[in-house]
């Protein structure tokens, strides 16, 4: 379940930044930041220490490499179901949003990624341990 959630919060964190729709800060920002400066400065901040928690924790724990090999997992599994004609790229909304499903799940990886570790090989990282 927590895998989940880490997946779910980038997903969010994501989507609130862009998405297809008019619900998200950078259409937002770019209609209202005349009226509410304030308030895009302020949700920009809080929006980047997101992605810091997120591409810090992932690059700590699969590394850059360990980003495009998922990245490219990913690729391909689309790719698989773009082939067997389960999956229609001719809409541009649809490609924004497997775009975000596709870094959410990088993001979601890479924050879980020492819990798995840990559960799959028993040993503890040495940011786990407890002084």
């Amino acid at each position: 379940m927590g895998m989940f959630l880490r997946w779910l919060f980038a997903f969010a964190l994501l989507t609130l930044t862009y998405n297809p729709t008019d619900w998200n800060y950078v259409r937002w920002t770019i209609e209202n930041y005349q009226a509410h400066l304030s308030v895009a400065v302020l949700l920009g901040l809080i929006l980047t220490i997101g992605y810091i928690i997120y591409i810090r924790a992932t690059l700590r724990s699969i590394g850059g490499f360990g980003m495009v090999l998922v990245t490219a997992v990913v690729a391909a599994l689309l790719w698989v179901l773009y082939d067997f004609g389960l999956l229609q790229l001719d809409n541009k909304n649809v490609q924004v949003w497997l775009g975000i499903l596709a870094l959410s799940i990088v993001l979601g990886i890479g924050l879980s990624w020492s819990h798995v570790r840990r559960q799959l090989a028993g040993q503890s990282d040495v940011d786990d341990v407890d002084e």
